[in-house]
């Protein structure tokens, strides 16, 4: 019971935290494209973000298991809401500028590297009863609950006390959940192995590249994430939002509802994952059939769709598959890798699984605007053809991006499953 108890604190002060950035998050969008009116811009910030994390992830790791995960998490929150401080000052001192912005981005990015593999080896120690697809169910139920609330949250907010209202109510999440964090929450972990400086750290990263190098299957896991990762961030990451307003004639109501039934999908995918009894014998099912469903019938519909209520089911469809394949991920990589051995491994994992996210981010916003917006008005056969199956109205080559990472993903998903099962898993 203590145990359980000692998960559930961690599980909602983590949630807590992840609603208050993620309102943070938005109101930054929200403020960035306000004074520059680029999606370009708010792309940046994405991308800036991620590429500090991923930079770190590899030199992350080893420091992770050479630490308590405790201390790690407190430091990385911390030093991430005095960055938050400080937009926070030059705002309210009206000298908030849009370097500012991506400078603390990247330094919040940085600390990713460090924060997600330790919170990630923190689940496996403090999971009830090696618990894990029921965990990493509870967890896909808090991520997507703030992807429905969050935005409606900050949008409220921001309305009310503009940016630094929405940045004060995420330092005071942070605080709440630093409290519990420090005060309340025990990580049953023995006493770190002191490391020898750069020189323990590099070798760390050699022994998490060298430990996937020797498992076949786990490389070919995170090799095939990466790849989906890359599919996901080319559309849903960058022309979702200007493809269903260009197609709805401009209405934020069909944007919004669009993305609330996005998480809605995950909360009921993650609800189903952590009640349900999943299939642990064959976790690579559990990992590519999901994505192979999300791809074939979430982007499909998603492209072929001509008004909301086609665009909400092509949503549940592409959202409700994903907390099974996270569990499915989680199960491989909790069973297989030793718990001495998890920090590196998982960093090591983080820099070649999201590798591929901010090439995807900034390649999406480009081939839209530049390659398939343009040619659905070239006139050519193909474009004509295109034009019967999408329509012709503006915002019909980004849903011509829909339909090419539907099948790409599809396809791919189901010859990685073939791979998978040929190749693991083996504990």
């Amino acid at each position: 019971m203590k145990q359980q108890v000692n998960f559930l604190l961690f599980w909602g002060s983590q949630s807590l935290s992840q609603l208050g950035s993620a309102m943070s998050g938005f109101a930054l969008i929200l403020w960035v494209y306000r004074q520059t009116g680029s999606a370009m811009t708010t792309s940046l910030l994405t991308f800036f973000s991620y590429l500090p994390m991923i930079l770190a992830s590899t030199a992350a790791g080893p420091f992770v298991d050479m630490h308590k995960k405790k201390t790690i998490m407190l430091l990385c929150d911390l030093i991430a809401a005095l960055c938050s401080c400080r937009v926070l000052a030059v705002l309210l001192l009206g000298r908030l500028e849009l370097w500012h912005i991506y400078v603390v981005n990247g330094i919040v990015g940085l600390m990713n590297a460090f924060q997600i593999p330790a919170h990630a080896v923190a689940v496996g120690l403090i999971a009830p009863g090696q618990q894990y697809g029921r965990v990493s169910g509870l967890n896909s139920f808090s991520s997507n609950l703030c992807t429905v609330a969050a935005p409606m949250l900050a949008a409220a907010l921001y309305s009310i006390g503009g940016l630094s209202g929405v940045v004060l109510f995420d330092l005071c999440t942070f605080l709440a959940a630093e409290l519990l964090l420090l005060l309340r929450i025990r990580i049953p972990e023995d006493i770190p192995v002191k490391g020898s400086g750069r020189r323990k750290i590099f070798a760390g990263c050699a022994e998490g590249f060298r430990y996937l190098a020797e498992r076949r299957d786990l490389l070919l896991l995170i090799a095939g994430m990466a790849v989906l990762n890359f599919f996901s961030r080319l559309t849903y990451e960058n022309i979702l939002s200007p493809m269903v307003l260009a197609r709805s004639g401009g209405s934020e109501t069909a944007l919004g509802t669009v993305n609330a039934v996005l998480g809605l999908g995950g909360i009921l995918g993650g609800l189903a994952v952590s009640a349900g009894k999943l299939p642990e014998s064959d976790p690579h099912k559990l990992i590519w059939l999901p994505a192979a469903f999300s791809f074939l019938f979430g982007d499909l519909l998603m492209g072929f769709g001509r008004g909301q209520a086609v665009w909400c089911v092509a949503a549940a469809a592409a959202s409700i598959p994903i907390p099974f394949l996270s569990a499915g991920q989680n199960i491989v990589l909790y069973r297989t890798i030793p718990k001495e051995m998890q920090g590196r491994v998982f960093a090591v994992r983080n820099a070649l699984q999201y590798s591929t996210i901010p090439a995807g981010i900034l390649l999406g916003g480009w081939l839209a605007d530049f390659v398939f917006e343009p040619y659905l008005v070239s006139g050519t056969a193909l474009s004509q053809f295109l034009q019967q199956l999408v329509g012709a109205k503006e915002g019909s080559g980004m849903a011509v991006m829909f339909l090419c990472t539907g099948t790409l993903g599809a396809a791919f998903s189901l010859v990685w499953y073939g791979l998978s099962k040929k190749h693991g898993p083996r504990s």
